[in-house]
């Protein structure tokens, strides 16, 4: 089993991640509890729904990406997992699921394993050092789904914060390229492939961890 994932993993270096640049800073103590503690270990998402309203919204969402999705993930429950914890995920940051999946286009083009030639991993491709910062110190548990995806939520949520809702700084810093326009531009060129027509945008009112 570890020669299969450092074949897949040595297979997947130099792939061409935009996230590679972006620079380790130093965090405050409050800031670093807080990512932690978002960061933290959870059970598998489950989707609480205000009514059967805001449920078919959901699946009509999901319905359409899953089909623009399939050719990247041909089996159907593991496409609906992985949108299912992106959707998860991305509303628990407060963020919109649909730029999350421009971003993993980008990114990794959705691939689990993708490492960068800077050791960024996964499908948003972070860093290892934010294991060491906010999770386990175990640099291999950013191949997990739902970890890599939490963390790649979080830390462009923190992003955000520091640049009080400008989500073009936000993703710049986010790619290590504050200020520049091509890695904006190309995250947001992707998240309008990911979005409904009407742009419905279902609210999820709990969370069950």
């Amino acid at each position: 089993m570890r020669w299969c994932l450092a074949s897949m993993a040595s297979m997947l270096v130099g792939h061409a991640a935009w996230a590679g640049a972006q620079a380790e800073e130093p965090l405050a103590d409050a800031v670093r509890t807080a990512l932690s503690a978002a960061a933290a270990q959870s059970a598998p998402p489950m989707l609480v729904f205000a009514d059967q309203t805001q449920r078919f919204d959901f699946d009509r969402w999901a319905d359409a990406a899953g089909l623009r999705l399939k050719k990247r993930k041909p089996e159907d429950q593991v496409r609906r997992e992985f949108l299912q914890t992106v959707w998860y995920e991305a509303k628990r940051a407060g963020l919109d699921p649909s730029l999350v999946l421009g971003l993993i286009q980008v990114e990794s083009g959705f691939r689990k394993y993708a490492i960068s030639s800077v050791g960024a991993r996964g499908y948003m491709q972070i860093m290892p050092f934010w294991s060491r910062l906010i999770g386990t110190g175990d640099p291999a548990s950013l191949f997990h789904m739902q970890t890599n995806l939490r963390f790649g939520c979080i830390i462009l949520r923190h992003y955000l914060d520091r640049e009080r809702g400008n989500l073009y700084l936000a993703l710049g810093r986010y790619n290590g390229s504050r200020g520049r326009p091509e890695y904006p531009n190309a995250v947001f060129a992707a998240e309008r492939q990911w979005k409904l027509p009407d742009e419905a945008r279902p609210q999820i009112v709990a969370f069950r961890p």
